[in-house]
């Protein structure tokens, strides 16, 4: 009956009270529609600022590091000045390990908190501080070439300073899940030039579900991020494929078929990033060194091409941009999916959102190779094939059908295109959830024992727990209690049951009080062993409703008791059934209420 729990989350500490909003300011936002888009706009605003920052940051590292020249990305480098440049990652690799070794000092036990757990388990509540610490991370990783996308610094940051705007506001928990939403569209818009898919983006993978009451803030934030953007770096951001070429009904099923493919490549780079986790496990090398050491494969990597660091930027400009030959699509494929592997397995932080996309892209392009021998010119333009694989792998590995659909849609303005992709999206995302079941960031929650598979709010099921709901002043007696003098003791219509417990003070059972008074009673000095019912059945403090509610079912009890421990079984309290039930429908009606905007 063991439950593994999440890390709490981030306390309000006792500057929070100092760091709250007026009153007035307050009550403006959290009883007001128009109030709450505002904040949004603010909140995609601030975003969309951040992404430029560390954007920007990542590319002046590149240029510095690798001596590149201005304007040049790192993944699109025919080569380096000095050959030993590709060893930078490994130094990038020992600054992480001295920001994790400097981590481990302060004895920080609790994990980093991401926006898709801040919203699943602790209702949007998110630190600030983990929040710098994740991009911190980030920037260092991705800056020092390591082949991981800053997409995770900018949802991190994002929806970091969402959280804390949320606090200050004392926002309810369904606009705080909301805020942390709207803070992941504006990154993800203002990281893309693309504000629907940063509004689906919140909607599918950080707020867990579409509804009209997130429609306007959620959009707002995103519109906020890409005008932002747009207003400072024009359409820097913007991945251009060209003229993808038209689309015919007997496309379809090519398309389907490269998604399926890209499909099991997605899980095959989730399952390499679990491999490679537990390998450097293994290797018993200590935490602090395993980027290190990560880098040094990196830099192997990078003799054979430049392409593998970074997120992949340049490396997929090119991919579209130039005819590659298969041997050097294969060559990128192969490289790069190692590339993100090690990254990751060895401790660099980041995400794979990018990388999905630039291995989608080469898959796409090898995929053309084959359709034009099978269909010739009937065929699929190489660009809408690497569309599709591009698409196709994001949805396998980072989850958001809707979300990979409208960016190619805002890519391409293009909706015969559009209507292709979401077929492969679609087809792609049947595959992996059924046969694999997870995203990357829900395989990881999985891997460390929490049952998350996205972020619809289930904080609330875990903080009704049984702890919270027993009640305390419940009657005992011991196990050699005589019959006459628990009828003395508890006469009909005092209580309805009494809780057994041996001469340590141990559970034992439950007596029903009926029980007691049968007319089959002849012998009323007798103890009440024999009426012992429900002695294999006990709650624990933390077992939650779903997990108490099963174990009413078992038992057939209206009642069961609380005990500390299985092993020790001390009595702390009594739970009914009825009373599990009225919680569990009253929380269910406020997530109801939250979901339709209902706020009274």
């Amino acid at each position: 009956m063991e439950q593994k729990l999440s890390p709490a989350p981030p306390p309000v500490t006792a500057s929070d009270a100092g760091n709250r909003v007026p009153s007035r300011f307050r009550a403006l936002v959290r009883g007001n529609e128009i109030g709450l888009a505002l904040v949004a706009i603010l909140i995609g605003s601030i975003a969309g600022l951040l992404v430029i920052g560390i954007s920007s940051a990542a590319q002046a590292l590149h240029v510095f590091l690798f001596k590149l020249s201005p304007g040049e990305r790192l993944s699109g480098a025919a080569g380096f000045e000095l050959p030993a440049l590709v060893f930078v990652p490994a130094g990038g690799g020992l600054l992480l390990g001295l920001v994790l070794f400097l981590l481990a000092r302060r004895r920080r036990k609790r994990a980093l908190v991401d926006p898709i757990e801040a919203n699943a388990l602790h209702g949007g509540r998110m630190s600030l501080t983990d929040s710098l610490i994740v991009v911190l991370q980030n920037l260092i990783s991705n800056g020092f070439g390591a082949s991981v996308g800053l997409e995770a610094a900018y949802t991190q940051i994002g929806s970091g300073i969402a959280s804390r705007i949320g606090i200050a506001f004392e926002m309810r928990r369904g606009d705080m899940r909301t805020l942390v939403g709207c803070g992941a569209a504006g990154a993800i818009a203002a990281a893309f030039n693309a504000p629907l898919t940063g509004a689906f983006y919140a909607f599918e993978l950080i707020i867990g579900t579409y509804s009209i009451a997130t429609l306007t803030p959620v959009v707002a934030a995103a519109l906020a991020g890409t005008l932002v953007a747009r207003l400072f770096v024009g359409n820097a951001y913007l991945i251009d494929i060209g003229h993808p070429g038209p689309v015919g009904a007997t496309d379809y099923p090519s398309a389907i078929a490269l998604a399926i493919l890209a499909a099991g490549l997605g899980i095959l780079v989730m399952q390499t990033v679990t491999r490679t986790e537990i390998l450097f496990r293994k290797s018993r090398v200590p935490l602090p060194l395993r980027p290190a050491l990560g880098g040094l494969v990196l830099a192997g990597l990078a003799m054979l091409t430049p392409q593998v660091l970074s997120s992949g930027h340049g490396a997929m400009h090119m991919t579209f941009d130039l005819d590659l030959s298969v041997h050097t699509l294969v060559l990128l494929l192969g490289a790069k999916a190692l590339a993100s592997a090690i990254s990751i397995g060895s401790g660099f932080r980041g995400g794979l959102f990018f990388a999905s996309l630039f291995l989608g892209s080469i898959l796409g392009k090898l995929f053309a190779v084959l359709a034009l021998h099978l269909f010739g010119a009937d065929a699929l333009t190489p660009a809408t094939y690497a569309l599709v694989g591009m698409s196709a792998m994001a949805v396998s590995i980072i989850g958001g059908p809707l979300t990979m659909t409208f960016l190619a849609l805002e890519m391409t303005g293009d909706l015969p295109i559009t209507a292709l992709v979401l077929a492969a999206v679609v087809a792609a995302s049947l595959t992996v959830r059924k046969t694999f079941g997870y995203s990357f960031a829900t395989w990881r929650f999985h891997l460390r024992g929490e049952s998350i598979r996205s972020a619809h709010d289930v904080g609330w099921i875990r903080n009704l727990s049984v702890g919270r709901m027993m009640r305390r002043d419940l009657r005992t007696a011991p196990i050699d209690t005589a019959l006459k003098v628990f009828r003395r003791e508890f006469p009909l219509g005092s209580t309805q049951r009494v809780v057994i417990t041996d001469r340590a003070d141990a559970y034992v059972g439950i007596v029903l009080v009926p029980d007691a008074y049968s007319e089959d009673i002849d012998d009323l000095d007798a103890t009440v062993e024999n009426l012992v019912r429900f002695k294999d059945f006990m709650l624990l403090p933390q077992m939650n409703a779903r997990e108490a509610s099963r174990l009413f079912d078992a038992a057939e009890s209206e009642a069961l008791a609380v005990v500390d421990d299985p092993k020790t079984r001390k009595v702390l309290g009594l739970l009914t059934e009825s009373h599990l039930l009225r919680r569990y429908s009253e929380e269910l009606e406020a997530r109801r209420r939250e979901a339709a905007g209902e706020t009274a």
